[in-house]
């Protein structure tokens, strides 16, 4: 894996690149939001690991930045606030996966692996239910030929779903492969997304994709929801 890790302190920079390159990855450093824009745009990482308190630049900063010019390499935000507000506003941002300071070295070995088996899964680059389709490359999406506007997020959850179309996705499967989250977080975080999904998929069409399953979860199929 090739891992790009944004930190300004150079002691927790170097604890990070030291257990990175013990698992055989190759580790660039750097300091400031600004150097990781250009150290992203001008490489080709398998994941950053970034900080959110930055100098220059701060990490929720960058990743917008990131995301409006269509990067979707994934992200670790590394942060000394923990709440749920905070934990939020970062992924929502664009980031893929949060880790509050201070850390487990395993924990933190274990997402950054995540994030590298996500990005080299070998799948279809266009996905394809009904009249909805998915160009996981370009990353757009399209109902009945319309482009339908997605966050990242809300991207990642529509790729999800969409691979797992007429399979029941729970609450926590969801979690754990568009959060990566392996934990309940105790809110509706899955739910407020979904709603948000469903509005921008079937919204302006008869036939409806985004199903709700009473007591389990979730399932993208064509027909009526399941009880």
């Amino acid at each position: 894996m090739q891992v790009l890790v944004v930190e300004d302190d150079a002691k927790t920079a170097e604890f990070i690149r030291k257990a990175l390159r013990e698992q055989g990855m190759v580790v660039h450093w750097v300091r400031d939001g600004h150097e990781a824009l250009g150290a992203v745009f001008e490489g080709a990482f398998d994941a950053v690991v970034l900080d959110i308190m930055l100098p220059g630049r701060d990490g929720l900063s960058v990743v917008r930045q990131l995301r409006a010019r269509n990067n979707h390499t994934p992200v670790l935000f590394l942060s000394a606030r923990g709440d749920v507000g905070e934990r939020v506003e970062g992924l929502e941002a664009g980031g893929d996966d949060y880790l509050c300071k201070p850390f487990a070295l395993a924990e933190l070995l274990a997402r950054v692996r995540a994030l590298g088996r996500r990005k080299g899964e070998v799948s279809p680059t266009v996905l394809r239910l009904a009249d909805l389709t998915l160009d996981t490359t370009a990353h757009v999406a399209q109902r009945g030929g319309r482009r339908i506007e997605l966050t990242s997020r809300e991207y990642r959850l529509l790729e999800y779903l969409m691979r797992s179309a007429g399979r029941v996705c729970t609450r926590m499967m969801i979690l754990e492969r568009v959060w990566d989250y392996h934990f309940d977080p105790a809110s509706n975080l899955v739910d407020v997304y979904v709603r948000k999904l469903r509005q921008k998929l079937d919204a302006d069409f008869p036939t409806k994709l985004l199903h709700s399953v009473r007591g389990e979860g979730y399932v993208l199929k064509v027909g009526e929801g399941m009880p």
